[in-house]
């Protein structure tokens, strides 16, 4: 099988740098699928579980959201956070979650943190509960 290069870069390292068979990303309106020869493509992700998998041996990250860019066989992951799925720290997500709920809410931009808060941390949760 044709191979694709992946990356995952936050502003701290690069979590996730190697050739796979295959890779889902979570994008904002539902997961994206990516083989080799993919068209070229730009997109925003959602918070959530990203997929790669090499020999049907599949790794699972959390990423926090961000920007997806796959051009000539290479996909770049750009993202905020990036954590193996077993490394989720789940108490100190469902913290956040309430952390995230208690939050005021009085003003649209204190909404859309409030909501981006929310989906993160519900995002780690799942993902936690799924391993």
């Amino acid at each position: 099988m044709a191979q694709i290069h992946v990356s995952i870069v936050t502003p701290e390292t690069t979590t996730f740098d190697a050739d796979v068979d295959s890779v889902v990303v979570p994008m904002l309106d539902g997961e994206r699928g990516i083989l080799a020869g993919h068209a070229p493509m730009i997109g925003r992700l959602g918070p959530g579980e990203m997929r790669v998998t090499t020999g049907g041996n599949t790794e699972r990250f959390y990423v926090d959201g961000g920007f997806v860019q796959v051009a000539d066989n290479s996909v770049s992951v750009l993202t905020g956070n990036s954590v193996p799925a077993a490394q989720i720290d789940v108490a100190k997500a469902r913290e956040d979650l309430e952390k995230a709920k208690s939050q005021p809410a009085d003003k649209p931009e204190l909404m859309e943190l409030k909501n981006k808060a929310v989906a993160q941390a519900t995002a780690q949760i799942r993902m936690s509960e799924k391993a």
